[in-house]
């Protein structure tokens, strides 16, 4: 029931808090039952009935006292209501809820969110004097609306995202619902049954019951010792035998306690179940045409916010369930299934609840393997009420209570005090702390929004922190890899200052803009062009937009150029490139859109190259042997053998000239043409390595070494080569030694600067 952000952060670091809170439930619902229980006295039991069966004594007194304390509150008469309620909301629960539900193993039943929450709705309509039949009709209509959000979140197919709530506001959650279960049960814990608050009841001793405190704190000091001594009963079953022990020997001094009739230490009659529980169930809904909309209205946000907790406590088991078992569960399947249950359980008359981990868990360690354990589970929870109804009659208010404060006692995270520890942590605690003080003075769903809201300040906080400028830095610090020669390279060596390109990271967001304003603000007045690269840019609203708009209108007054780069689908699935369009940032002028940063780079080193005389495309001609540096100081004579042992080529823009992992032992030297040399990834994406122009050579390395191409070469620009293979060098190297020694110092110098060039990208890509 959580999920898990490190402190400080949102939904980044599920998994470990998970483990956390699931944990806390465990602990929270009932001790496992370690020692396996499907085999008896040598008889080979079917897992899932034993199964069924161990789960059903787990979940079924827990059901009992959650659906007392929602109904108890109305009135001490509907206590037996609310008894009954547990069993059939745990019978009808298990039954349609693993019918529909496609998750082994998993039991659904009553839980601690689902009494804490709906006690409070009803205690806060009996303050208002509503009428006590109005009141579990409404408990009933909030219960099946309950449900039906639970499908609707199912079938929306949202219900991998309800895990995503952060860890501070369900560690709060739970806190504060540990607490009002607590304090809910006090009274019946001390036996006062004037109906006083927890605290009043506290500092009036002379309103309790010793017989009930006795009761009851015998109850919970088994409940939570008892499981030391032995594995083999649930801890709940051993409190509840417990307290009626210690009931009966109370009994055994008063007679009057040998009666249920008035006796206010027990459950009491629970009437025919095809009688007098029937008959109740179909009269609350004679009060349905009494409703008015204003008291219909005040049941969607509390039904909406159930629903989101039972959907979290149902989804978290069924990750631990995952783990456990290896298995993986259909999140939205499971929700509509529990959502039918629900409106099935409430309609009916039972209690709302979800998949529970300790049940669950008894479950699986006695040998359950499928979905028919929760059935039999539900059948065995129908069939030991019908056998024990004398008998649960007798169970003790106070043993209930005694039970309940121990499920609150263990629902209470202590984690969060561990964050004060940390000044970066103080904030998260302060969330927990707010969740808590909320939830114990207003109200559940109150805490639940305030620890959202708090929550999303604290994200905001977070990412106004970081900074949204990854990296910075001039083109001739990192240019592109366009090869060029050594004049054009000290051309841009002295030039390059005047282009900038940014590397943005994260959100691009109204907390955020300013920082990146400011960042860019000593540029706008100088830089002549400016690169945005918005490869790692997560997402982008409006005001960062605006900004760029700002930024394009600063630049257009000294006639300087914006580029944009890598703009792509975000995280969120919105498609940035779309949005600028559809805010008119790419239609402004002196902008550029550009599919990476490295083509914004090249572009930039021709503008620049541009000024001072240099045109590319000036002179196309295909070059000749001599005039290729490599060859330029060498005899006619020389290039003439050389001629002969040279072939030439020419392909088509979008040809390949070799491809990764062939053969290869030729060099290729361009004479006119672009050639693109890019390297696969692990992932089968081409990596763009390296452009190599007129008057340059590339397919060195094979031709060295001899071994299968590392990369692959593809025609960009209408190219002619000349073509060099390693046995034409060696057979020409015999002849001109000094034609050979100059070009393997010439390729052994270029690839050095490339490996150089190489080194610095990923020193500035690490830094």
């Amino acid at each position: 029931m959580t999920s898990t952000p490190a402190p400080g952060t949102s939904a980044t670091h599920e998994a470990m808090n998970t483990q956390i809170i699931t944990s806390k439930l465990q602990y929270a619902a009932v001790p496992l039952i370690q020692a396996p229980l499907h085999k008896l006295k040598g008889f080979q039991v079917p897992g899932d009935v034993w199964g069924g069966v161990t789960a059903m004594m787990v979940a079924l007194p827990s059901a009992v006292a959650f659906g007392v304390t929602i109904f108890a509150v109305i009135g001490p008469e509907f206590v037996p209501f609310g008894a009954l309620a547990g069993i059939i909301g745990t019978f009808a629960l298990g039954i349609v809820a693993s019918t529909l539900g496609g998750t082994d193993r998993l039991i659904t039943a009553p839980c601690a969110p689902a009494a804490a929450l709906l006690s409070a709705f009803a205690l806060g309509l009996v303050q208002q004097e509503t009428a006590p039949l109005t009141v579990v009709l409404m408990v009933t209509v909030m219960s099946i609306l309950t449900g039906a959000f639970q499908v609707m979140i199912g079938m929306l197919k949202v219900g991998n995202l309800i895990k995503y709530i952060p860890y501070t506001v369900v560690s709060g959650y739970l806190t504060g619902v540990g607490m009002t279960i607590i304090g809910s049960q006090i009274p019946k814990f001390l036996g006062v049954t004037n109906g006083a608050q927890w605290w009043k009841a506290l500092i009036t001793p002379a309103s309790w019951d010793y017989r009930a405190l006795a009761i009851g704190g015998t109850t919970a000091l088994v409940m939570a010792f008892g499981p030391r001594l032995t594995k083999a009963v649930p801890g709940t079953i051993l409190g509840i035998l417990s307290g009626l022990l210690v009931y009966f020997i109370a009994a055994a001094f008063d007679p009057a306690l040998m009666t249920l009739e008035n006796n206010h230490l027990v459950i009491g009659s629970l009437g025919s179940v095809g009688g007098g529980f029937l008959d109740s169930i179909m009269n609350r809904w004679n009060e349905i045409g009494d409703l008015r909309l204003s008291q219909l209205a005040k049941l969607f946000g509390s039904a909406l916010t159930l629903a989101a907790l039972l959907s979290i406590d149902t989804l978290k088991t069924c990750v631990v369930l995952d783990q456990m078992t290896r298995s993986r569960h259909d999140s939205n399947r499971e929700l509509v299934a529990q959502g039918v249950a629900n409106m099935f359980s409430s309609a009916v008359g039972g209690v709302c609840g979800a998949g529970q981990m300790g049940s669950t868990l008894v479950n699986l360690v006695s040998g359950a393997q499928t979905r028919i354990s929760g059935i039999v589970e539900g059948i065995a929870a129908l069939i030991a009420a019908l056998l024990l109804n004398s008998f649960i009659s007798w169970i003790p208010v106070a043993s209930l209570a005694g039970i309940l404060i121990v499920v609150g006692i263990r629902m209470i995270d202590k984690e969060p005090l561990l964050f004060l520890k940390s000044r970066d942590t103080v904030f998260d605690f302060a969330v927990v702390a707010a969740v808590v003080v909320v939830a114990l003075t207003v109200s559940l769903i109150g805490a639940s929004a305030t620890g959202v809201l708090l929550s999303i300040l604290l994200f905001v906080r977070e990412q106004v922190g970081g900074s949204v400028v990854r990296n910075r830095y001039s083109i001739h610090e990192f240019p592109s890899r366009r090869v060029r020669s050594e004049e054009d390279t000290q051309v841009l060596d002295q030039l390059g200052g005047r282009a900038v390109v940014y590397e943005l990271q994260g959100s691009l967001f109204f907390g955020t803009t300013y920082q990146f304003y400011t960042a860019l603000e000593p540029d706008l007045k100088t830089a002549e062009y400016i690169i945005l690269d918005f490869r790692r840019v997560t997402s982008m609203d409006v005001t960062a937009a605006h900004t760029l708009h700002v930024i394009q209108e600063s630049l257009k007054e000294r006639n300087a150029n914006l580029l944009f780069s890598d703009m792509r689908t975000s995280s969120s699935g919105r498609d940035l490139k779309e949005f600028l369009d559809q805010t008119g940032i790419t239609t402004h002028a002196n902008t550029l859109m550009f599919p990476g940063v490295e083509a914004a780079i090249e572009w930039v080193e021709g503008a620049l190259l541009a000024e001072v005389g240099y045109n590319q495309n000036a002179d196309q001609t295909p070059l000749l042997l001599h005039e290729i540096d490599v060859f330029k100081s060498h005899a006619e004579e020389t290039l003439q053998d050389l001629t002969s042992c040279i072939t030439e080529r020419s392909l088509k823009a979008g040809e390949l000239i070799y491809k990764y992992g062939q053969p290869g032992n030729e060099i290729y030297f361009v004479r006119k043409g672009c050639v693109n040399v890019q390297a696969f990834l692990s992932d089968n994406r081409l990596h763009h390595l390296s452009t190599i122009g007129r008057g340059d050579f590339f397919g060195g390395l094979s031709f060295l070494d001899g071994k299968p191409r590392s990369n692959e070469a593809l025609v960009v620009e209408d190219v002619e080569l000349y073509v060099l293979s390693r046995e034409s060098f060696l057979k020409i190297a015999e002849q001109h030694k000094r034609l050979a020694i100059n070009i393997l110092t010439a390729l052994t110098r270029t690839l050095t600067v490339r490996l150089r060039n190489a080194d610095n990208k990923l020193r500035m890509l690490y830094d």
